[in-house]
């Protein structure tokens, strides 16, 4: 089997929920292979000492509001979900997102205030109800009723029974989130019904969200379908793999832990290792699991050549929860990609935040 296809359709934030939830992406990325040497070379060695936690959290936080409130929509949308572990802060620069021109930030603004329960902002909120994009539409429905705000939902059922397998992924992870048993027949509709003109691959994976959502909702016999997509045996199943190795995580499916520890191996198939971004999800999704040993993986990918995996390298080191790991992240942050520094950025606020899983 090669390792060479897309990477899931998402942001370049492959391990971060809601840029998962938000599913009006950037567009594909190739899976690498890892092939050692200077492209995954480590920097957690030799690394500059840490400044002083305190300073270095505030650093970090100052980079991601910047970004949040004039960086590109893509960097807004991650700066603001970067931004979480600090609620206080974020205030501000989610007023200014919520009225941005770009329906993606105004979106992830929007799944930010509900995921924050950020009360304050409903108001603000309350006008995305009516948007001219149905993605935001449903994001505010998500942010009023994550915040015990009256709001129809019944648009969302009919926007996971529309053609768009994006939005019809976008509302199942809405509807699996809120914790509504009552939206599983119509999960259960979606799922069994065709969506016209769709990618396969893209098909494939609104069905784990739909599965992901039931499975939110109690309905656990949805797991099988999600756990099955740890064993690609083709090229296009690798996007299914590396979507479903983090819903596993979000969930906490311990039964899946044995398989996911497997494609961390070296010698996955014919001696060759699972590409470098499912490799690395599955360390993350071990973190959410406890496991938080598996994230030293990442310090050999932190100097990688491609952006999105020094990205998803510093998002895994947030995630272990451990101040060894914060002089890594203090030097990427001055990555010369942007979102590698937010990424880094991030990283520093889970630990220094106690929002990682692993030790503080």
């Amino acid at each position: 089997m090669s390792h060479a296809t897309r990477a899931p359709h998402c942001s370049i934030f492959l391990t971060l929920p809601l840029a998962l939830a938000w599913a009006a992406c950037v567009g594909p990325m190739t899976f690498a292979q890892d092939r050692g040497g200077a492209e995954t070379r480590s920097t957690a060695q030799g690394a500059s000492e840490v400044v002083a936690v305190p300073k270095l959290r505030e650093n970090a936080a100052a980079m991601l509001l910047e970004f949040a409130e004039r960086g590109t929509p893509e960097q807004r949308a991650n700066a603001l979900e970067a931004l979480l572990p600090m609620p206080a802060r974020l205030e501000q620069p989610l007023r200014s997102a919520l009225r941005a021109s770009s329906p993606g930030v105004r979106g992830i603004a929007a799944m930010v205030v509900g995921r924050g329960r950020l009360n304050r902002l409903v108001d603000a909120v309350r006008p995305l109800v009516n948007d001219e994009s149905p993605q935001v539409r449903a994001s505010a429905i998500y942010a009023m009723a994550k915040n015990n705000t009256r709001v129809d939902q019944t648009p969302l059922a009919d926007m996971l029974a529309g053609d768009s397998v994006e939005l019809r992924a976008h509302a199942a992870f809405i509807l699996g989130d809120l914790g509504n048993a009552s939206a599983a027949p119509m999960l259960m509709e979606a799922s069994g019904a065709p969506a016209i003109k769709a990618d396969p691959v893209r098909d494939r994976l609104m069905r784990l969200q739909i599965a992901e959502a039931l499975c939110k909702i109690g309905r656990n016999e949805a797991i099988h379908e999600i756990r099955a997509a740890l064993y690609p045996a083709r090229p296009e199943d690798l996007e299914a793999c590396a979507l479903a190795v983090q819903i596993l995580g979000q969930i906490k499916d311990e039964a899946s832990k044995g398989q996911v520890r497997n494609l961390l191996r070296e010698n996955y198939e014919a001696g060759q290792p699972m590409p470098i971004e499912i490799r690395l999800a599955a360390a993350m999704s071990l973190a959410r699991m406890g496991e938080v040993e598996h994230t030293a993986l990442a310090t050999r990918f932190v100097a990688s050549d491609v952006a999105a995996q020094r990205a998803q390298a510093a998002l895994v080191l947030g995630e272990s929860g451990d101040r060894q790991y914060l002089a890594t992240l203090q030097t990427m942050m001055e990555d010369r990609e942007p979102l590698v520094r937010i990424a880094a950025g991030a990283g520093i606020l889970k630990i220094t935040e106690g929002a990682g899983r692993g030790r503080q």
